[in-house]
């Protein structure tokens, strides 16, 4: 690279849009005390480049919405920009790099999203930090801004109400490293004296071509509505067995 008057190089070009890819995904949450409840379920996700975000042909697009309102920020900016927004607020500036995010898409209208990973680089194409975006079942949202080791773990206190039967205390252990054609993640809540909470996701990379959205879309229909309405029935099981309800306070969202 040649070097510029001043003997500054030329900033790197950014790298081109990464193309949309699915995750068949296998999601497993298991709690040990002080009721057992240790369940797993079949999902999919996308991961994308937020500069290129899915468009596929007709009606096929009921498979694939993706919009501002339903994850960060301000719902009149777009994605990336908001993911802009929320870093220059915590002082970091990416230069044009790449963010790249695993979440699901809204199907036929509907989009439930417990966590929302996004994945931030510099114009370099190194990884600069990782936001956690944590959504619970009564409309809130907190985003958890991360700087993962080179193996992907991280660690931040918790700071939201996401369970009804788990206090806002202790801290997060989190394995968050960038998919390639395998994912695996997962999230560890430890909290003084008590076992750990333990979330892990692992899932298989697929293209996310016509072909396989649809294949995909047909063996795990309405995916993000079954997965609302399972969290749900888990959590009217555990109450039905008799753990208390934490009240909830109001929430000062994380945008």
């Amino acid at each position: 690279m040649t070097a510029q008057p001043g003997g500054t190089a030329p900033a790197a070009p950014p790298a081109e849009p990464a193309e949309p890819a699915l995750y068949i995904c296998r999601l497993r949450h298991v709690r040990t005390a002080p009721i057992r409840n240790d369940f797993t379920y079949r999902t999919y996700l996308w991961m994308i480049d937020l500069a290129r975000l899915p468009c596929p042909p007709g009606p096929l697009r009921f498979l694939a919405g993706f919009r501002a309102r339903d994850h960060l920020g301000d719902p009149r900016l777009s994605l990336r920009e908001n993911v802009d927004r929320f870093l220059a607020g915590h002082g970091i500036d990416l230069a044009g790099g790449s963010v790249t995010m695993l979440a699901s898409a809204r199907v036929f209208g509907y989009v439930f999203n417990p966590l929302t990973v996004y994945w931030c680089h510099d114009r370099g194409g190194d990884l600069r930090c990782v936001i956690a975006e944590v959504h619970n079942t009564y409309g809130g949202m907190h985003c958890y801004l991360l700087a993962p080791d080179a193996a992907g773990r991280a660690s931040a206190e918790k700071a939201f109400y996401v369970s009804p039967f788990i206090p806002i205390e202790g801290d997060y252990r989190m394995l968050l490293p960038e998919p390639g054609e395998r994912l695996a993640l997962s999230i560890r809540l430890e909290r003084a004296g008590r076992p750990p909470f333990v979330a892990s996701l692992r899932g298989t990379r697929r293209p996310a071509t016509t072909w396989n959205l649809l294949r995909t879309a047909a063996r795990l229909p309405l995916a993000p509505q079954i997965v609302s309405a399972r969290i749900r029935v888990q959590g009217l099981k555990l109450f039905l067995r008799g753990l208390p309800v934490l009240p909830r306070k109001p929430e000062k969202l994380g945008r």
